[in-house]
C-alpha cells in the first residue's frame, strides 16, 4: 500500500477548557495565530477552536500555544471522508480503519453540560463555598452574635472560600495579567484578596486577634483603630455571589454545543449493504450500494439505483409532505423512506454528507455571530486600572500629608473594597435569572445575555411557514364531490383506502372520514397497492378504487369531471388528492377532490400585526412552494415572501440582510432552519420543533404560539433595560463612594455595607421583571 502525499495544510479542532468571556477567545486566537502556518477561529459557545494547520505543525505545538494563553486544550482532528478512503474498503471488518474517536468527530462534543467535569467542579465550588460563607457573613455583620474568638473561626471558614472557591477567578485574572489585560476576574481577585489579606494582617499583627473583640461600627469618619477590623465576610460573600453568576452563565453557554449533537443524531447508526450484510454507517464508502426499507433512515447521500419511494425530507426542507424519488433520483442522509424499497448508491459519506455540511454551517454561524463583550467586562477594562491607581495614590497622599501609615492603608483598602464588583457581578445574572424565570411562566425560554442584548434592536423578523405560522399537521381543508356522487360514499371509500397508507396526507383523509362519521364501520379493502409518491389503489367492497395526485388520477381515468377540474384550478396551495372508483361498467371514474394542508396557527395574524406596529419588517421564509407560501402569507398579513429555499438559502438570506445593516431575528422549528437560526442576530425556535432548531436558537417558544414571538421580544428588551439600570447603579454606588473612602471618611467596613446595599438594590430592581405581562 502506497502512502498518501501530504496536503499543504490540514484541519483540526481543539477542545478548549477555561474560556469565560470574549477576551479569552481573542487571547486564544492571537496566541494560536502566532504559530507560523496556523489560522484559527475560536468558538466560545462550543468551547472549541477550528484551525487550519501547515503540514509541518504538529498537534503538540497547538496545545502548547493554547497553554501559553493560560488554557488547556485537546486536539480532535476533523474527519475527511471521501472516495480517497476506498482503499480501506476491504478492511472495514477489522475495525482498524478508524480511530477510537470516530463518533466524537462526527458528532462534536458527546456530553451535556451536567456531564462535563469542569461544570461539575464549578457547582461543587459554589455549594461548598455558600455553606461556609453563611456563618462568616452572619458573624461579620451581626455584632450581637460575635462570640469570643469569632474572628478566628471566620478566618478558618473564609480561607477555603477565597482560595479554593475563588480559584477560577484568580486563575483567569492571572492569565489576563500576563497579557496586560484587566477583566471582571481582575476586579474580583483584587477585591477579595484585599479584604482577606488585610483581615489576616489585622489578626496576626494588629489588634483584631484579641479574644472577646467585637466590631465597633463607625459609619462615617476616621477609623481610630483600623487594625482591629476584619473583612472576611466581604471576601466570602463576593466569592459566592460571583460563583453563582458564573455557574448560571456557563450552564446556558454550554447548551449551544448541543445543536451539533442533535444534528448528527439524525443520521442512521448502521446500514444494510446490497449483499445483505449490515455494517456501522461510519464504515460505508463511496459507491457502496445499500438497501433502504420503508420507515428506515437513509444512511448517507446517494443516488437511487433501483426502486421508488416517498421520502420524508422534513429535516431538510421543513415541509411535512414527503417527496417522490425513483431510479436516478438523489436522496439525502438523515431523511426517511415513508414507503417503498430503495437501492441506493452512496455518493458522499462521513464529513462530506449534506447533514454534516449543515452541522458545520451551524457551528460556523455560531462562531461568526456577533458576540458583544459583556458591558461589565468592557467597563472593567478601564475601571480596574483607575481604581488601582486611585488606591495607590490614596496611600501615598496620606503618607505625604504626614498621617499614620495604618490610616493611609485603611483608606486605600476602603477604595478597593468599595469598588469590589459584588453588585456588578449580580447585575447581569440576577436580571437574567428573574427575566428567564418570568419567561418560562409565559412560555418563553431565553438562553442568556447574548439573546437579550440581540433582541434589543431587532428590526426584521424572518418567519418559517410550516410548524411556525402553521401547525405542521396535515388536515382536510375542503372536499369537492362530483355532481352525481354522494359525499358519504366518497368519504367512506376514501377513508377505507387511505387508511391502509402511512403517508401523512393519507392519514389526514382517513382521520377526516372517521371524524365525519362516514367511516364508522369496517370496510373491506383487498389487493391494496401503494404507488410510491403518487397514490394508492385497491378493491373496496368489491369495486376497484384509487386515491392520489391529480397526475395519478389522469392515469386512472380518461378525463376528470368539469366540476372537479375547476376545483383543481382554484387550488390555494393545498395538496390535492383525487378519489374515484369504477362505475357499473368497470370503468374508473373520478368522484371527488380533497384539498389537504396545514392550518394557520391561532394568533399568527395578531402576532404579525403587532410586530408591524412596532416598526419591524416581517418576511415569510420557507422551503415550500411559492403558491402555498403566498396563500399563508396573505392569510396572516405578510407582504414579503421568500419561498422554495433550502437550508443554505435560508442562511444566505439571513446573512444578506445582516450585511445590509439589518438586525435580523429568525423564527423556525426544523433542522432546515438550524443554520439560519444560529446565524441570525436572534434565533427563535418553536418548542414543538426539532432539538437541533431549539439548541441553535437563542429563544425557544414552549407554547408554539406565534404571539409568543412578540412576548419574547418585549421581555428581552425589558430585561436588557433592567441589566443596564443594574450596571449603572452598581457602578454609581461604588464610584460615588470612592472619594469618601479615599478621604478617610468611609472605613472599609462601611464600604462593605455600601457594596452590600448596592447588591440589594440590584436584586430588588431585577425582581420588577416578574410584573412583565
Amino acid at each position: 500500500m502506497t502512502s498518501a502525499i501530504p496536503a499543504p495544510y490540514r484541519e483540526a479542532t481543539l477542545e478548549i477548557e477555561g474560556m469565560t468571556c470574549a477576551s479569552c477567545v481573542a487571547r486564544v486566537e492571537k496566541r494560536l495565530e502566532k504559530v507560523e502556518g496556523v489560522s484559527a477561529s475560536v468558538n466560545l459557545a462550543t468551547e472549541s477552536a477550528r484551525v487550519q494547520v501547515s503540514a509541518d505543525v504538529d498537534d503538540a505545538r497547538l496545545v502548547a500555544a493554547v497553554a501559553e494563553a493560560g488554557y488547556t486544550a485537546r486536539v480532535r482532528p476533523v474527519p475527511h471522508a471521501s472516495s480517497a478512503d476506498s482503499h480501506l474498503h476491504d478492511e472495514r471488518g477489522t475495525g482498524d480503519a478508524h480511530g477510537p474517536h470516530d463518533s466524537d468527530e462526527q458528532g462534536g462534543h458527546q456530553h451535556d453540560a451536567e456531564d462535563i467535569p469542569g461544570h461539575t467542579r464549578l457547582a461543587t465550588r459554589l455549594i461548598v463555598s455558600a455553606a461556609l460563607a453563611l456563618p462568616v457573613v452572619v458573624l461579620g455583620m451581626v455584632p450581637a452574635w460575635q462570640f469570643a474568638g469569632w474572628q478566628w473561626v471566620s478566618l478558618v471558614l473564609a480561607t477555603p472560600i477565597v482560595f479554593w472557591g475563588g480559584w477560577p477567578f484568580h486563575r483567569a485574572a492571572f492569565a489576563a495579567a500576563r497579557h496586560g489585560a484587566a477583566t471582571m476576574d481582575t476586579l474580583i481577585t483584587l477585591g477579595t484578596m484585599a479584604a482577606y489579606l488585610w483581615s489576616v494582617w489585622a489578626l496576626f499583627f494588629g489588634n483584631a486577634g484579641q479574644i472577646g473583640l467585637r466590631h465597633d461600627v463607625v459609619l462615617f469618619g476616621p477609623v481610630h483603630d483600623s487594625t482591629a477590623l476584619v473583612y472576611f465576610e466581604v471576601a466570602a460573600a463576593v466569592t459566592v455571589f460571583l460563583l453563582l453568576g458564573r455557574y448560571i452563565e456557563q450552564r446556558s453557554r454550554r447548551r449551544a454545543g448541543a445543536a451539533l449533537r442533535s444534528l448528527m443524531d439524525l443520521g442512521a447508526k448502521d446500514v444494510e449493504l446490497e449483499s445483505g450484510r449490515r455494517i456501522p454507517v461510519d464504515r460505508l464508502r463511496v459507491d457502496d450500494t445499500f438497501i433502504v426499507r420503508p420507515g428506515e433512515t437513509i444512511a448517507t447521500d446517494g443516488i437511487v439505483a433501483e426502486g421508488r419511494a416517498a421520502v420524508d425530507a422534513s429535516m431538510l426542507t421543513g415541509e411535512s409532505v414527503p417527496i417522490e424519488v425513483g431510479t436516478g433520483g438523489e436522496v439525502t442522509g438523515g431523511t426517511v423512506a415513508v414507503d417503498g424499497r430503495l437501492l441506493v448508491r452512496a455518493v458522499s459519506v462521513g464529513a462530506d454528507t449534506r447533514l454534516a455540511h449543515i452541522a458545520r454551517l451551524v457551528e460556523d454561524a455560531q462562531a461568526g455571530k456577533s458576540r458583544v463583550q459583556r458591558l461589565a467586562d468592557r467597563i472593567s477594562g478601564i475601571f480596574v486600572p483607575i481604581v488601582v491607581v486611585l488606591a495607590i495614590l490614596t496611600l501615598l497622599a496620606w503618607v505625604a500629608l504626614g498621617q499614620p501609615l495604618a490610616s493611609g492603608f485603611t483608606a486605600a483598602v476602603a477604595v478597593l473594597i468599595i469598588a469590589c464588583p459584588c453588585a456588578l457581578g449580580l447585575a447581569t445574572p440576577v436580571a437574567i435569572l428573574v427575566g428567564t424565570g418570568r419567561g418560562a411562566q409565559l412560555g418563553v425560554l431565553i438562553t442568556g445575555p447574548e439573546a437579550i442584548e440581540s433582541a434589543n434592536r431587532i428590526d426584521t423578523v424572518l418567519i418559517d411557514k410550516t410548524g411556525t405560522l402553521t401547525t405542521g399537521a396535515m388536515t382536510v381543508r375542503e372536499v369537492v364531490v362530483a355532481r352525481d356522487d354522494r359525499r358519504g360514499d366518497v368519504l367512506r371509500v376514501a377513508s377505507a383506502l387511505e387508511g391502509r397508507s402511512e403517508h401523512p396526507i393519507a392519514r389526514a383523509i382517513a382521520s377526516f372520514g372517521v371524524s365525519s362519521g362516514a367511516a364508522t364501520t369496517a370496510v373491506a379493502v383487498d389487493d391494496f397497492r401503494s404507488h410510491a409518491g403518487r397514490g394508492v389503489t385497491g378493491i373496496v367492497d368489491g369495486v376497484h378504487a384509487f386515491a392520489g395526485s391529480p397526475a395519478f388520477a389522469v392515469e386512472q381515468v380518461a378525463a376528470l369531471p368539469a366540476d372537479l377540474e375547476r376545483a383543481l384550478e382554484r387550488a390555494d396551495g393545498s395538496s390535492l388528492v383525487v378519489v374515484g372508483w369504477a362505475d357499473a361498467s368497470g370503468a374508473p371514474v373520478a368522484r371527488a377532490v380533497f384539498a389537504v394542508g396545514d392550518d394557520v396557527r391561532e394568533g399568527a395574524s395578531a402576532a404579525v400585526a403587532s410586530l408591524r406596529e412596532q416598526g419591524i419588517d416581517v418576511v415569510l421564509l420557507t422551503g415550500d412552494g411559492t403558491g402555498a407560501a403566498r396563500a399563508v402569507a396573505a392569510r396572516v398579513g405578510i407582504d414579503e415572501v421568500v419561498a422554495g429555499v433550502l437550508p443554505e438559502g435560508k442562511l444566505a438570506e439571513v446573512e444578506r440582510r445582516r450585511a445590509a445593516g439589518r438586525r435580523v431575528a429568525m423564527v423556525g422549528d426544523g433542522v432546515n432552519d438550524a443554520a439560519a437560526l444560529a446565524a441570525a442576530d436572534l434565533g427563535i425556535a418553536m418548542g414543538g420543533g426539532t432539538d437541533a432548531a431549539m439548541h441553535a436558537s437563542d429563544i425557544t417558544l414552549v407554547r408554539n404560539d406565534p404571539e409568543s414571538i412578540v412576548t419574547a421580544l418585549r421581555l428581552a428588551r425589558r430585561t436588557m433595560r433592567t441589566i443596564r439600570g443594574n450596571l449603572f447603579w452598581a457602578f454609581g454606588y461604588n464610584v460615588a463612594a470612592i472619594p469618601l473612602a479615599a478621604s478617610g471618611l468611609l472605613n472599609p467596613m462601611i464600604a462593605g455595607l455600601a457594596m452590600a446595599f448596592s447588591s440589594v438594590f440590584v436584586v430588588l430592581n431585577s425582581l420588577r421583571l416578574r410584573s412583565v405581562r
